[in-house]
């Protein structure tokens, strides 16, 4: 993130000068620009708590979806409903069921946002510099948006892969670890790797329409750009919604890849592994159609929104709290 003190002074510059009445906060702040004394590490520490935060506490629902797109589920793995699927997997399977796979998240979840969110605000900053001069620019936020996603990916591709092989219905594995190990031995390193581009051409997409919907919405609701949780919360939520909308097609795709699907793959006379982005688009409407598309669409849209309100509202907060304390430790000086 680029570190601009002359943003900080001047919002330091008008509190001192305005009026203000007795119950109006004093210490009016402009922390989207974090103070120097504020590291690279510690920005990357409050995007790893955001990222983390975003994908546990909604893990649940992130199985559902996983199952839900499956192409040829089992008959006893046929949901009508998050409520339902949720409902029925606790009762058959166990009340820790749904949590399986969480660990793998959680280790690719922290370091994939720690690149993330601080790409985001370099390169944010950067080409809102050279596009508007500074001001804010949707352009500026979609490409910033997407470069931050391809080091991100680069990262939990791998998570992912275990991730929902850990979900489906009937699971082979004992384990993440025994996961990793079969899928290594029986398909290669490449396996973990095969559905990357596939979600680059997923989360690209994704990634720029949240964090252009994410800064329209704060440009209208929070157009000081001050520390105002309930606006970061409906932003981050709106921004999930749109975003999960416009890109389950390809996240159904994405899921295939992962799962190698069995059942599907054999129905559709696919031989050997799946691969590909044009590949799984044909598997995908040959088994189902064109709703095949949108399978587990409510479920990624019920994940997707507070997700992203938690992500968003999180790391706002660590920028908000990091910068207070920077200001206050230094006595308001920015040197």
């Amino acid at each position: 993130m680029e570190l601009r003190t002359d943003t900080v002074v001047a919002a330091l510059e008008m509190a001192e000068s305005s009026e203000r009445n007795d119950d109006e906060p004093v210490d009016v702040v402009d922390y989207e620009s974090l103070p120097l004394t504020v590291s690279l590490g510690t920005q990357m520490t409050a995007g790893a708590v955001a990222g983390i935060l975003e994908h546990t506490v909604m893990y649940p629902v992130d199985s559902v979806k996983t199952r839900m797109q499956s192409l040829y589920p089992d008959p006893r793995a046929q949901y009508r409903s998050v409520y339902e699927a949720l409902s029925r997997i606790v009762r058959t399977e166990g009340v820790w069921r749904p949590l399986r796979g969480m660990n793998i998240t959680i280790l690719g979840a922290g370091p994939a946002h720690a690149l993330y969110f601080a790409c985001y605000e370099k390169m944010k900053w950067t080409l809102s510099d050279i596009i508007k001069h500074g001001d804010n620019s949707h352009t500026a936020n979609g490409i910033a948006g997407s470069m931050a996603t391809v080091l991100h990916d680069a990262v939990m591709n791998p998570a992912e892969v275990v991730k929902t092989r850990m979900q489906m219905y009937n699971s082979p594995y004992k384990g993440v670890w025994d996961c990793i190990r079969t899928v290594r031995r029986t398909e290669g390193l490449a396996a973990f790797y095969r559905s990357y581009t596939t979600q680059l051409t997923m989360n690209i997409p994704f990634q720029a329409l949240h964090f252009i919907t994410y800064e329209f919405m704060q440009e209208q609701l929070n157009p000081r750009r001050q520390y105002q949780p309930q606006t970061h919360i409906i932003s981050g939520a709106l921004a999930g919604a749109v975003a999960a909308a416009a890109t389950t097609p390809l996240d159904v795709c994405k899921t295939l890849l992962n799962t190698q699907e069995n059942v599907a793959l054999n129905s559709a006379h696919v031989s050997g592994h799946l691969s590909g982005m044009a590949n799984a688009f044909r598997t995908v409407y040959q088994l189902g159609g064109v709703q095949a598309y949108f399978k587990g669409a409510q479920a990624r849209i019920i994940f997707q929104m507070p997700s992203t309100a938690i992500a968003w509202s999180v790391y706002e907060f660590f920028k908000y709290f990091l910068t207070k304390h920077n200001l206050e430790k230094s006595g308001g000086s920015l040197s």
